[in-house]
């Protein structure tokens, strides 16, 4: 059985361009006779069928990205978007957002329905369900398509594209080491299930931390909670159960709830139990006590990931070799924003 194959399959092997082969099947008057012959026929061979999308995209600009993110809850994802928005709107793009829910299955029905010669690439953050399956197949057909993808915060190694993401591992070590430094010794952490890389990375920076300063693990301070349903119950009995002086939250939503279900017990924040989460968004600002937080730069995240996708397309479209293609992962450095969580 012969390999599926792409434009790009077809262009390497004949040392074209990407653009001539779509022309040559489309039979444009603008390729020779002979390299039309020769595109035609390597594609018949191989019983390549052209895909009018893929072919459409690499010879006329929409000037639209679609943009898909898992929620519209987290601030984080609002602000992603902001800069998205800033930068393609000074590039002369239009964004067209779309919410997956956290569901894998409105995930694909959203890149299905934009990667239709609506956009000229994606930008996006991989849905829970997707993690969850370990699914990507929709992403590769749609890079195969000759649409360019870059993923930011979360992210797969099993996609090759370009990614933005925060240094998670680190900001979290940084953020319990400072915890430690005020003599905190029974530091929980609260955070999703492992197949969200996000998270995986922030509990390996947790951990990385009390190893660093010479503190056991215990597996007993990990509370894991669904990310489309928090459990106040569940909260509820860990805080009675464990002994803790302070909690390194995965997300803001979860800091604020466990550190209301804390006050509701009695212990007084930060006296007896401090708390740190991610985001710094609305809730962390505006919580009593304000939420020390990590804050992630989604605006200059959202910028930077428009940035990398404007460029490949524009690189793609002007170029005429077929250059083998690269990518890149950039990492926007975290910041702590401390407030009265964690210092009186």
């Amino acid at each position: 059985m012969k390999k599926k194959i792409t434009l790009k399959h077809i262009a390497r092997e004949l040392e074209v361009s990407v653009s001539t082969v779509s022309k040559a099947l489309r039979n444009s008057d603008e390729i020779g006779r002979d390299t039309k012959e020769k595109v035609q026929a390597f594609a018949r061979l191989y019983n390549y069928k052209p895909n009018n999308i893929a072919i459409s995209l690499k010879n006329k600009q929409t000037k639209n990205i679609g943009v898909i993110i898992p929620n519209i809850v987290h601030h984080f994802f609002t602000t992603v978007f902001r800069g998205i928005e800033k930068y393609a709107s000074d590039k002369g793009y239009n964004v067209i957002v779309c919410v997956s829910d956290e569901s894998f299955d409105k995930e694909v029905i959203n890149m299905e329905m934009l990667a239709n010669g609506s956009v000229d690439g994606f930008i996006m953050a991989l849905s829970g369900s997707t993690q969850r399956q370990n699914d990507f197949n929709h992403l590769r057909e749609v890079i195969e398509q000759g649409i360019p993808i870059v993923l930011f915060d979360r992210v797969t190694d099993q996609i090759n594209c370009d990614k933005v993401i925060i240094n998670d591992r680190e900001i979290a070590h940084k953020a319990v080491s400072k915890m430690i430094a005020q003599g905190r010794r029974h530091i929980a952490l609260v955070t999703n299930e492992n197949y969200f890389n996000v998270s995986e990375e922030r509990a390996q920076g947790y951990k990385d931390a009390l190893v660093a300063e010479g503190l056991e693990l215990d597996e007993n301070l990990i509370l894991t909670l669904a990310y489309d349903e928090i459990d106040e119950d569940l909260i509820l009995d860990f805080f009675k159960r464990e002994q803790i002086d302070a909690a390194l939250c995965v997300n803001e939503i979860f800091a604020v709830c466990c550190m209301g279900i804390a006050q509701k017990l009695g212990f007084k924040v930060p006296e007896d139990i401090a708390f740190v989460g991610f985001t710094d968004g609305i809730l962390s600002r505006h919580s009593r006590p304000s939420l020390t937080t990590v804050a992630q730069h989604g605006e200059q995240m959202g910028e930077m990931a428009a940035k990398m996708l404007i460029e490949k397309v524009e690189r793609e479209i002007n170029e005429d070799d077929d250059e083998q293609e690269s990518y890149q992962t950039k990492v926007i450095e975290a910041t702590i924003v401390e407030r009265n969580s964690t210092v009186n």
